[in-house]
């Protein structure tokens, strides 16, 4: 009777299987497939609707009026009474650019707030990344709207070189002007438009090639990954610098052609650190539950791979833009960049003949490129430690 008493309390006691309501799960299985589904359509719409108005600026250029007067019927004036309002096609790159990292990079954070909040966490424990990140958040702003408020440095010729303010300048010109009396806060200002232009749209372009040839050489191998891998060698074979050179020699110095030569000049290392992270991942048991449910190669790199191999993608890519920006300085200071822009490596070699009597025609532009660089630097750190716990538990040994 005990016996038989125990049982039935063991029984009461053992967890029970729910019951599982098929068609609550198929309800759910479709509504998420539905979410999917409009976000896909909405992020078509988006690349379309860009593809659209770059269609009808050329719309706009043949008929010799600018983009937005075509667009909205009202006239764009400059100054000098020209017509003004077409962007470039480094603009519309630009956009393309900005339009993949909020698909890409601020959505998913969005829709992942606990695990946002875990990121930032991390991040934070460095000091310096969120300082670097404050400071480059601004730096982007600045080089984003600053254009628009301050408008094109223009030449004043009667003003000549006029110091900053505090060494005997006038707010007109807060720091400075050159020779030709362009001022240095229209310059800088620029110079950051086009340093986040170039640095934002070569490494967005760098970084995706490096992605595709180092997860499919990783998962796919044999042939294919010697293939690819004797592809990169020949790639960094040559110096960057001289090659970056060699080719803007040939091809020109406009904006937009030294915007596609530092892309896919600079991918190589990247692709190499991609590949040795994604052969660890193609060990994982995910990988062969995902090949024995029947997903074909590009489905389980592009939806198991490719976003296991993220942190790598992401501290990668922090890391590159500083280097491109540097390769773009470079650039224009030896006078192979584009003329029609004004760069901060442009400004720097214009004042280098004058530094003993107008330092701040180099000094200023020089101190800012330095500090964009050094903070895109620690960001990349904080990023890598947060993004990376291995690479934090070997720093701490």
């Amino acid at each position: 009777m005990t016996a038989s008493t125990d049982t039935t309390a063991d029984r009461e006691r053992a967890p029970t299987l729910e019951p599982i309501d098929w068609e609550v799960v198929a309800s759910e299985r479709d509504a998420h497939r539905a979410r999917v589904t409009a976000r896909s359509l909405v992020t078509a719409a988006c690349f379309l609707g860009l593809l659209a108005a770059w269609a009808f600026d050329h719309v706009a250029r043949a008929s010799h009026e600018p983009f937005l007067t075509l667009a909205t019927g009202v006239a764009f004036l400059g100054e000098d009474g020209v017509l003004t309002a077409s962007p470039s096609h480094v603009d519309w790159l630009f956009g393309l650019t900005l339009l993949v990292g909020v698909r890409y990079a601020l959505v998913p954070l969005w829709e992942n707030p606990r695990l946002t909040r875990y990121y930032w966490r991390r991040i934070a424990r460095n000091r310096l990344g969120v300082y670097s990140l404050y400071f480059l958040a601004g730096v982007f702003l600045v080089g984003l709207i600053g254009p628009l408020v301050l408008g094109d440095p223009e030449p004043q010729w009667d003003l000549g070189h006029t110091p900053p303010v505090g060494f005997g300048g006038t707010f007109a010109h807060p720091l400075g002007t050159t020779r030709n009396g362009e001022g240095i806060l229209e310059i800088v200002v620029a110079g950051a438009r086009v340093s986040m232009q170039v640095g934002l749209i070569a490494t967005t372009i760098s970084i995706g090639l490096a992605t595709v040839v180092g997860t499919t050489a990783a998962f796919v191998g044999g042939r294919v990954d010697d293939l690819l891998m004797r592809g990169v060698d020949l790639l960094m074979t040559f110096p960057t610098l001289f090659f970056i050179l060699f080719l803007v020699y040939i091809y020109g110095g406009n904006l937009f052609v030294l915007v596609l030569i530092l892309a896919f000049t600079t991918w190589g290392g990247q692709a190499r650190l991609i590949r040795s992270e994604a052969l660890q991942r193609r060990e994982e048991a995910y990988i062969d539950a995902a090949r024995a449910a029947g997903g074909g190669p590009w489905y389980v790199i592009r939806r198991h791979v490719v976003p296991n191999v993220s942190n790598t993608v992401v501290t990668g890519a922090t890391l590159l833009i500083p280097i491109v920006i540097l390769f773009e300085a470079v650039v224009a200071f030896l006078g192979f960049g584009d003329p029609s822009v004004w760069s901060w490596g442009r400004i720097i070699a214009d004042g280098r003949e004058s530094l003993a009597s107008a330092w701040w025609v180099s000094t200023i532009p020089g101190l800012v490129l330095f500090l964009t660089v050094l903070a895109f630097n620690f960001l990349g750190d904080a990023l890598r430690d947060a993004l990376d716990p291995r690479h934090e538990v070997n720093r701490g040994r």
